[in-house]
């Protein structure tokens, strides 16, 4: 089925490297069925030619505001009220500065004004223009007028630095863009059941540090927790997300707390948990932390080098524990055993869910596309076959929908 049949894309680009991959991003918009017109800033046509544009979307490119030819229909309005959705990528820091300031003094930010069309923008630029508190302050307005964020990746730049900053691939732009719009049509077409509820849910890894240039970690990319917030979300639920270091997208619509250690993790996590409906703890949280971390790199002077770990504290064990704790689901990944240990956590720590998964089966788990759980409570047990993360994610949402309205 293709997602976006019929559905009108504004792609917009701006000046940056990443634009050498608006033409595949393009291609592969249209094979999901959506008509894709291009608008371009001056300083794209640096990177990437409207000719080019124009071959593959098999529509005009549009690069001025005064263009006398459009503007005798007045084209700028008529390609705003054209538009079902606008996907700027990629969007540097300078575009976004000019969208979060209300400028409109090119094609491009003129539309960004007057459409009624939601907008989402794919951030790309150097590490540390990202993080600068400038560009941080710029993405704040954005989101606040519900701007879908999608990105930025993390890796290697064109400059050699390495961070966060990069341009999200086109599969991921293409993924979030059918997301968008399928959150759009269900938000037309019928009353979503998880409306009004807050759902919290941790994913991804953390890091521990040991010095300032090492860490202790594990293997979670966070795709299952960020399929359950994107699930969720899709069902009407405000989600947010509390993730470790991760290298994906957050879905649409969901707000993402970024924490590095489990000590921050769990300190955000008890924060919201109390305002929430619904806690979710799917990060692979770390068990143990270094009891000191070294101020300088530790050199590697001798053959073993010996670290004393304590304990972290139990994120999902302290929120069951709250007096007034939100329906608590845990996950259980194991490597052996997975049914019997997954009943101890799910007694022990007081939890009203958990979902078990055998990390050590082929073709499922951490950084899989595919997952397989069986999901027990005290009275109940549900076993979800293995299937792509989305999928499984829908019907874990889903299953955690009808197992608390029965116990209202």
């Amino acid at each position: 089925m293709q997602i976006l049949q019929g559905k009108k894309i504004l792609l917009g680009i701006s000046g940056g490297i990443a634009a050498y991959k608006t033409p595949e991003l393009v291609r592969r918009l249209k094979d999901q069925g959506a008509d894709v017109r291009v608008v371009m800033t001056e300083g794209a046509k640096a990177f990437i030619t409207p000719l080019t544009l124009q071959a593959v979307s098999a529509n005009a490119v549009s690069d001025s505001l005064l263009d006398t030819q459009a503007e005798l229909a007045m084209g700028h309005i008529e390609l705003a009220k054209w538009a079902d959705f606008i996907l700027i990528a990629p969007a540097t820091a300078d575009l976004i500065a000019k969208i979060a300031a209300g400028m409109a003094n090119d094609l491009l930010t003129t539309l960004c004004l007057a459409t009624a069309a939601p907008i989402a923008i794919a951030p790309a630029m150097n590490q540390q223009m990202w993080h600068n508190l400038a560009t941080q302050n710029n993405m704040k307005t954005l989101t606040s007028w519900q701007y879908s964020i999608f990105g930025p990746g993390a890796g290697e730049q064109a400059c050699g630095d390495v961070g966060l900053g990069r341009m999200l691939e086109v599969h991921e732009l293409v993924t979030l863009t059918c997301q968008a719009m399928e959150s759009m049509n269900n938000d037309t077409s019928k009353a979503k059941p998880l409306a009004g509820q807050k759902w919290l849910i941790t994913a991804g890894p953390t890091r521990e540090a040991i010095d300032p240039v090492r860490y202790i970690s594990n293997h979670s990319s966070g795709k299952m927790g960020f399929a359950i917030a994107n699930a969720a979300q899709q069902l009407g639920a405000d989600v947010t997300i509390i993730s470790g270091p991760v290298s994906i997208a957050t879905p649409p619509h969901c707000h993402k707390i970024a924490v590095t250690s489990a000590m921050e993790m769990h300190q955000h996590a008890l924060d919201h948990a109390a305002t929430s409906d619904v806690f979710v703890a799917c990060a692979a949280v770390a068990d143990y932390r270094i009891d000191h971390i070294a101020d300088e790199k530790i050199k590697k002077s001798h053959d073993t080098m010996q670290l004393n770990l304590i304990k972290n504290p139990d994120i999902v064990a302290d929120v069951a524990a709250m007096k007034n704790k939100p329906f608590t689901v845990g996950f259980a990944a194991e490597t052996q055993d997975v049914e019997h240990y997954a009943r101890d956590k799910l007694a022990r720590k007081n939890l009203d869910m958990i979902a078990a998964n055998n990390v050590a089966a082929q073709g499922q788990g951490f950084n899989s596309d595919d997952n397989a759980l069986t999901v027990l409570t005290a009275s109940d047990e549900k076993v979800l076959p293995l299937m792509s993360k989305s999928e499984l994610a829908k019907k874990l949402v889903q299953h955690i929908q009808q197992t608390l309205q029965k116990s209202q």
